[in-house]
């Protein structure tokens, strides 16, 4: 076995790891993981991706649910326009993106290194707000904001959902923020329904590359899907134990490269 695949299954376990104790930030990996481990190309990468980070996602908000750690009605709230702004962006916008976008100098922009750039960008975005949250604490955090914004929230579900559907990421990196600023929802139980919501939303986004004709190679799929599956129990029974903050600014800081890594491998290596 290749020490790329090795690696790539590693990765796989992590992604888990890091969803179970963070609520967020472990599928950003996903798409790296998939286009340069296992050499899947970037608009597959994509799909795979959602079905992974959705079944994985699924798991972990199990056992969030079994403790009361959801909140159905802002789930519901943030939910319905993300599936809708998810399904429609892998249904429809990403097929219909040329193979050929446009050219600078000998540098031809390709479908496949627009995604990537773009979800480079998304990465450096996530570490800028895992690596700002972490300076502060759950209090702060919520401090200053007092009533719900239900126009924001469904605006971020359609946002995220659209994000969501271009890059293959959960998102859970803005849905947190989301839930707890602009739905007025503590820490513990955003971590449980932010999973709920890329789980849903995720899988129903996946259903839309099915729709499309997208080619599945399900044995590989799920073979990478059940060992995230177990880094993401293995990540929530380890989140009694470690302390999600530093673990997030250490996470943020690795995300951060992986993002600079993407976009200057695509354009300029």
């Amino acid at each position: 076995m290749e020490l790329t695949i090795i690696f790539g299954y590693a990765a796989a376990l992590l992604m888990g790891v890091t969803l179970g104790v963070l609520g967020a930030g472990g599928s950003i990996l996903t798409v790296p993981v998939l286009y340069y481990l296992f050499g899947v190309d970037a608009v597959l990468s994509t799909a795979y991706s959602l079905f992974i980070v959705g079944t994985t996602a699924l798991a972990g908000a199990i056992p969030n649910m079994r403790k009361g750690l959801v909140n159905y009605p802002t789930a519901i709230l943030f939910a319905i326009p993300s599936l809708i702004a998810v399904f429609i962006a892998r249904a429809f916008l990403v097929p219909a993106i040329p193979d050929e976008l446009f050219s600078v100098g000998k540098l031809v922009i390709t479908k496949d290194i627009a995604i990537l750039v773009f979800f480079g960008i998304v990465m450096m975005l996530a570490a800028y707000s895992m690596l700002k949250s972490s300076k502060k604490d759950d209090d702060d955090i919520i401090k200053g904001h007092k009533h719900r914004s239900y126009v924001l929230i469904i605006l971020e579900g359609l946002a995220v959902g659209l994000v969501t559907g271009i890059v293959g990421a959960g998102g859970g990196f803005l849905i947190i923020p989301a839930l707890v600023i602009m739905g007025k929802v503590p820490m513990k139980l955003a971590v449980g329904t932010s999973l709920l919501i890329i789980s849903i939303k995720s899988i129903f986004g996946f259903l839309g590359d099915v729709q499309s004709g997208q080619d599945i190679d399900w044995i590989f799929l799920l073979t990478i899907t059940s060992i995230t599956v177990v880094g993401i129990l293995l990540g929530t029974w380890l989140s009694n134990f470690i302390e999600g903050k530093k673990l997030k600014k250490v996470f943020g800081w690795f995300v951060l490269l992986m993002g600079i890594y993407i976009i200057s491998k695509e354009l300029f290596l």
